[in-house]
């Protein structure tokens, strides 16, 4: 062979190197996200996943691939977005609600789903047993025994006199019978009496809060769902309208203006779960991870909100609160 022919023959080789290079490497994950409501509510929520995802490898756009879907709170949709997500054969999904959780178990046997947070994954059958799950289900809980009781004390701190109290809750909520049942529980313990209303889209909101007032509601518990999260602004106005102290699961709904929230870490659990997503990526099978149950809660206090209610809250509950909003 002439060395003009060998030096053309090696560089057709060698330009054929990164082709055969790019197609020997495996391809990358991909991660479904069932945003259960829509993106802006959960903004706090996604961020924490994606960073906690890159600081462990997986890379958006370049190590693993993520498709969001958003249900915006319209839970007769999420059927048909699990079954796109598997149609999509993705990797693993994380489904961000109970009810997306759900709807993903019922549309796959076989792709892992990891939840967040859910009230009681027991109960609503996501998983058999929280210690050894099964199937292809895992993920963590936002509840821990007596959370409900808690909430209940620390609402009595600000509103001493309080003796009616309501509950608000989304009718569709898979969790719901079983956290209105703690609820109503600790109240009783309270000497509390209570009256629940559910809710099922955001038009329901006002007409509800005008029931709550003729009822002689004193206060509000707010069980904590996509829909409400997706609410926080509108629940925490028509509240301070109705001059109610209330209650929630979590800091976004006193960022948006609600006077306490008592609960988990939420942005630490979808951090976790990004952790449980690494581990089922890199071999794990999700029925052997254990569902996790917080052991922190943090307390957050409006207490703009406070004084516009007209509310003292007493200095030891400030004291003890991770943040106070003034």
């Amino acid at each position: 062979m002439k060395r003009r022919e060998f030096i053309t023959l090696l560089g057709g080789a060698a330009a054929g190197w990164p082709h055969f290079a790019r197609a020997q490497q495996p391809k990358s994950p991909t991660i479904g996200y069932f945003g259960a409501s829509v993106a802006a509510a959960e903004r706090s929520r996604t961020d924490a996943f994606v960073q906690r995802l890159s600081e462990l490898g997986w890379i958006e756009g370049q190590t693993v691939t993520i498709e969001y879907r958003w249900g915006e709170s319209r839970t007769e949709r999420f059927p048909e977005i699990a079954a796109e997500l598997v149609q999509l054969r993705v990797d693993i999904i994380l489904a961000t609600s109970t009810a997306a959780a759900l709807a993903c178990k019922q549309a796959t046997a076989v792709i892992p789903i990891v939840f967040p947070l859910t009230g009681d994954p027991l109960g609503t059958g996501l998983v058999a047993s929280l210690a050894r799950p099964g199937g292809n289900v895992t993920g963590l809980s936002n509840q821990a025994a007596d959370l409900a009781g808690k909430r209940l004390e620390i609402l009595r701190e600000v509103a001493p006199g309080l003796r009616r109290l309501a509950i608000l809750a989304n009718a569709e909520y898979p969790g719901r019978t079983s956290e209105i049942a703690d609820i109503q529980t600790a109240a009783h313990r309270l000497g509390l009496n209570v009256a629940a209303f559910d809710i099922r889209r955001s038009e329901d909101f006002a007409p509800v809060f005008d029931t709550m007032r003729k009822d002689g509601a004193e206060a509000l518990y707010v069980v904590g769902d996509t829909l409400m999260n997706s609410n926080r602004v509108c629940i925490s106005t028509l509240a301070m309208n109705a001059r109610l102290p209330t209650i929630y699961v979590a800091r976004e709904y006193v960022e948006a203006g609600g006077l306490i929230s008592y609960g988990a870490n939420i942005p630490h659990l979808f951090r976790r779960a990004a952790e449980l997503v690494d581990k089922i990526l890199r071999g794990a099978k999700p029925g052997d991870i254990p569902v996790e149950q917080p052991t922190k809660f943090e307390l957050f206090i409006n207490l703009k909100t406070a004084k516009a209610l007209g509310l003292e809250v007493p200095p030891m509950l400030l004291g003890l609160a991770d943040e106070v909003i003034e």
